[in-house]
């Protein structure tokens, strides 16, 4: 698989700006507009109105979830680092345990049968337990990539044996590991040293049968639902890289195929599946559909219901109510019994990152926003989403759009990056699904911008600024336009690059006259700075995600300007990079700008 499932993020760290002298901002002009005035959304300052134009979902993705021994919502979120806490009948979010609460990325939660809840942290590869106050009980490494949870029913035929607790991990790693439910501490099972090898086995549920406890779950990769003989596996089973341990255990009847065909599934992307009060199997694909499947049969399944594409995971209440969620646009349902969501919370934009605006009709900006799982189209004066293109989080050939969460206008066409899919790409958008026309994989892109026909990144690992087409994985001397402590955001007029390094604060002139091009600091002394554009009078702005503010640089004197202050940006990731979610910048023709918020 492709290196994207190997990303350096098991460290959890802060950002850690530059200690250069700050600028001192010039505001003589203009009144500053600060965005945590008391008037609400619509702040006017001297010549300056701050205003939302969309407002996204309340949760930033929604992953796995259960129902509490208080009848409430238990909801992970990767994104939003945080457990969201919901009243299952309206939907009313009651409590919210995040950092604080040792909670940093979860993608899967459960409640065990003491009352106390237990989380994968996807990224940090640890597992949680907490209070259903909050009160961190246990948080034990297991492995990168953690992600389902979940945990069987005592034996029937030996009830004093209790229940058990597995996890699996997905993306990241791959593998099944038991964990002892007091002190979380992981026994490995089976494990694919290479990375993968299993297929990304995500949200299970477990059976027993004939005495033997069999976990029935989806082969995300592979499209595939299987039943594993759990117990069949001696501790440290190997599944090597290449499969050959998949289909031994599909031979020897220790694994069995329950839905899909290795030769041609009709699933796509399968992230759930759990046993429904009826006895079925019920499987949810991340395409949309939801299946009811006769665990018994060989690929016996009948399509339940189709809801839009992202769907993520479920949970049944002890009356059988189902509730969902979609990890793409950040909503929570419950699935009635026709089928049909009841909306509990209503998703939208989930992570806005990096923005772009070109002209649409009758003069108006069309704004191109980054959000992850989806870039978005949206009128820029109404702020109506007129278009959505999908990303892939499976992709190792790259000939599928990436995950946006940067891009920059190319003429009539985007470039994407993206540091977690290790590629940018030149999307043609003005057709839908948007095609993909040039690829090029990299490390970790953070921004790429198009200049005389090529494209130039900005990638945090390899250290500065260079041509898409120089990199070589095979060459470990990548020659660099410029080296930067940690590349950040990228801003052209077609001719000159102005490039911002996230650590020092130095935003970077280099002009492309000479060889090799000439590079000069331009401003320096900027916290944290992330997304660059040019407004109409070829000042350079600058989103300080240090400093929480949108600031413009006068590339003349270096002057710096506050225009607006107290911004809610992403704020801290998790790991490398250190823009982890980026925060964006656009200028459209009509001179307006369009600022990303994603922490609110």
């Amino acid at each position: 698989m492709k290196t994207i499932f190997k990303l350096a993020l098991v460290a959890v760290f802060l950002f850690s700006y530059s200690c250069s002298q700050e600028p001192e901002l010039n505001s003589e002009n203009l009144q500053v507009t600060n965005a945590r005035s008391k008037v609400k959304n619509n702040i006017k300052s001297g010549n300056a109105l701050l205003k939302t134009l969309v407002k996204g979902a309340l949760i930033k993705g929604t992953n796995g979830l259960d129902v509490g021994p208080d009848g409430n919502l238990y909801i992970a979120s990767v994104n939003g680092q945080e457990i969201v806490v919901m009243n299952k009948n309206n939907g009313k979010i009651l409590n919210r345990f995040g950092p604080a609460n040792g909670v940093l990325g979860p993608d899967d939660m459960i409640f065990g049968p003491d009352g106390t809840f237990y989380w994968t942290d996807l990224i940090t590869g640890f597992i949680g337990r907490a209070t259903m106050e909050g009160v961190l009980l246990g948080y034990q490494p297991v492995a990168p990539g953690v992600n389902p949870i979940r945990f069987s029913k005592p034996n029937p035929e030996d009830p004093e044996s209790g229940p058990r607790l597995f996890t699996a991990l997905d993306f990241l790693g791959d593998g099944i590991y038991e964990l002892d439910p007091e002190t979380l501490e992981p026994t490995p099972i089976i494990i694919c040293p290479d990375g993968f090898g299993l297929g990304f086995f995500n949200s299970f549920d477990t059976r027993w049968e004939n005495g033997r406890l069999w976990l029935y779950g989806p082969l995300f990769a592979l499209n595939l639902v299987i039943a594993i003989d759990i117990d069949a596996f001696a501790e440290g089973t190997v599944f090597p890289g290449d499969l050959s341990g998949l289909f031994t255990s599909l031979s020897d009847g220790t694994i069995r195929i329950v839905a899909g065909n290795l030769a041609n599934s009709d699933l796509f992307n399968p992230a759930a599946a759990k046993f429904g009060p009826d006895g079925m199997l019920y499987v949810l694909d991340q395409e949309g559909k939801l299946f009811k499947v006769n665990a018994d049969g060989e690929d016996d399944k009948t399509l339940f219901t189709t809801l839009p594409p992202g769907l993520d995971n479920m949970t049944f209440d002890e009356d059988g109510s189902l509730y969902m969620t979609n990890a793409d646009e950040g909503w929570v349902a419950e699935i009635l019994p026709s089928g049909q969501p009841r909306y509990l919370s209503p998703g939208g934009m989930i992570l806005p990152q990096g923005l772009a605006v070109m002209p649409g009709s009758n003069n108006q900006d069309v704004l191109y926003e980054a959000d992850l799982f989806r870039l978005r189209k949206f009128n820029g004066k109404s702020g109506r989403q007129e278009d959505i293109y999908k990303g892939f989080l499976i992709n190792p050939t790259l000939e599928l759009p990436i995950l946006p969460m940067n891009i920059s206008a190319a003429g009539d066409k985007l470039v994407v990056s993206s540091w977690f899919s290790e590629a940018v790409q030149l999307w043609d958008v003005q057709s839908n699904p948007a095609t993909v026309l040039e690829t090029y994989a990299m490390p970790l892109p953070i921004d790429a911008v198009q200049i005389n026909g090529e494209i130039i990144v900005s990638d945090f690992g390899l250290g500065g600024v260079l041509y898409a087409k120089d990199y070589n994985p095979m060459d470990v001397t990548t020659p660099l336009i410029k080296k930067l402590e940690a590349a950040s955001g990228l801003a052209t007029d077609g001719e000159i690059l102005w490039a911002a390094d996230q650590q020092t604060g130095e935003i970077w002139q280099i002009e492309f006259d000479s060889d090799p091009p000439s590079a000069n600091v331009v401003a320096h002394g900027l916290q944290g700075p992330e997304g660059l554009a040019l407004d109409n009078e070829g000042r350079l702005l600058v989103i300080e995600a240090g400093a929480s503010r949108l600031s413009r640089v006068d590339l003349d004197t270096g002057e710096v300007t506050l225009i607006v202050g107290g911004l809610e940006l992403y704020g801290p990731g998790l790991g490398t990079p250190p823009t982890w979610g980026f925060d964006g910048v656009a200028v459209g023709k009509s001179g307006d700008i369009y600022i990303s918020g994603t922490l609110n």
